[in-house]
């Protein structure tokens, strides 16, 4: 996830891709993605188990922001925001936002 003019960058990992950037986009946890803005995704990979997501995770992270950067932009030459591409649409993000709302 990215922020409108691409200078922060947050790595994570999910089981529910779609559900977790709905969650960005809502800004329901006011942690580093809220304050930072970073409700863009511009890459995202799938793995077979979460222990292997979770050491990806911790790999690309010990990575300097160039090799980050060059992630990104094989995978997305434009850095163009790839959630409507994988199915959030502006129902689930309002859902997920009263979901969070009822919570309180």
């Amino acid at each position: 996830m990215t922020n409108k003019v691409n200078t922060v960058l947050y790595i994570g990992v999910t089981a529910d891709l779609l559900r977790r950037v709905a969650e960005h986009k809502a800004e329901v946890n006011h942690g580093f993605t809220c304050v930072y803005k970073c409700n863009k995704l511009v890459y995202y990979e799938s793995g077979d188990s979460i222990g292997d997501a979770i050491q990806r995770e911790k790999q690309l992270k010990g990575w300097n922001r160039a090799w980050k950067d060059a992630l990104v932009a094989d995978f997305n030459p434009l850095w163009k925001d790839l959630s409507k591409d994988i199915g959030v649409t502006t129902e689930l993000i309002a859902q997920v936002a009263a979901d969070a709302k009822a919570l309180q």
